[in-house]
């Protein structure tokens, strides 16, 4: 017998929080200041010189991403340290990537769990 979690139906306020918190993955700068930041602690310049982009516009996309809850920062001396703490973000990260090949083609499935049937 398997046990599977119930179905529940997504809020409004948690439809409109989930689409902010994927609009702020969608572009991939983020994304990847996002995924480099769930792996360890940077300040900007590292991460800017990580990520390909200018030391503006990785405080612009940290500073959106700060906003939104994803990354949390720290104050080091003059620097700012940017890292991700939130256990279900670094899940999410985790579970794209997982999801997406190196080469951007999916990755194979694992094996599909079977769902027991509804009753209706």
């Amino acid at each position: 017998m398997t046990t599977s979690r119930p179905e529940r139906e997504p809020t409004k306020a948690q439809l409109v929080s989930a689409a902010g918190t994927f609009a702020m993955l969608s572009a991939p700068v983020r994304l990847h200041l996002v995924s480099l930041a769930a792996q360890g602690e940077y300040d900007v310049g590292t991460l800017a010189e990580r990520v390909g982009v200018s030391i503006a516009t990785a405080s612009q996309h940290l500073g959106k991403l700060r906003l939104a809850g994803i990354i949390t920062a720290r104050r080091e001396g003059r620097r700012h340290i940017y890292t991700v703490d939130d256990p279900h973000v670094l899940n999410l990260v985790d579970q794209i990537f997982e999801h997406i090949a190196p080469d951007g083609s999916l990755a194979p499935d694992p094996p599909l769990r079977r769902r027991p049937p509804r009753a209706e």
